[in-house]
């Protein structure tokens, strides 16, 4: 499981001119899954991400998670998160987890950062989306479930 975290001041995705999720102050995931990715991948992504301390304490360093600030997130299905580009000049997307193994991943790591009392707002999966929002920092992290 490879997911892109960008601290966030505001976020939305839009799809088909509507919008179906959006946040303040927070995370957005763009969250892709492979063929061997499973769910004890999906707990350890959602789990790190939950408590990484990436956000600024009273003193300007990074001493808060996303918890500790209060803050939501926004997580986008990125099937392309796992393009290869090693050969030629169209990416390859056979390391990217099928629709039927990958979207019951993707439902499963967001209920568990739900429970981890985060509020998770997301995307349409499959659907062409169209993500805004403004960087933090920028602070941008690569997490992945395997080294």
């Amino acid at each position: 499981m490879r997911v892109v975290a960008q601290r966030s001041k505001q976020a939305s995705v839009t799809v088909h001119g509507e919008v179906t999720g959006q946040i303040d102050s927070g995370l957005v995931l763009l969250v892709g899954i492979t063929h061997s990715d499973t769910k004890d991948d999906a707990e350890y992504v959602a789990e790190k991400i939950a408590n990484l301390r990436i956000f600024e304490d009273g003193d300007g360093k990074m001493n808060r998670s996303i918890k500790d600030v209060d803050g939501a997130i926004l997580s986008v299905s990125q099937f392309t998160l796992y393009g290869d580009t090693s050969k030629g000049r169209r990416p390859s997307f056979v390391d990217a987890a099928r629709p039927e193994q990958a979207e019951p991943l993707y439902d499963f790591f967001n209920e568990k950062l739900r429970e981890q009392g985060l509020r998770v707002e997301t995307g349409i999966f499959g659907a062409m989306m169209e993500v805004a929002l403004v960087n933090d920092g920028p602070v941008t992290l690569l997490i992945e479930s395997k080294s």
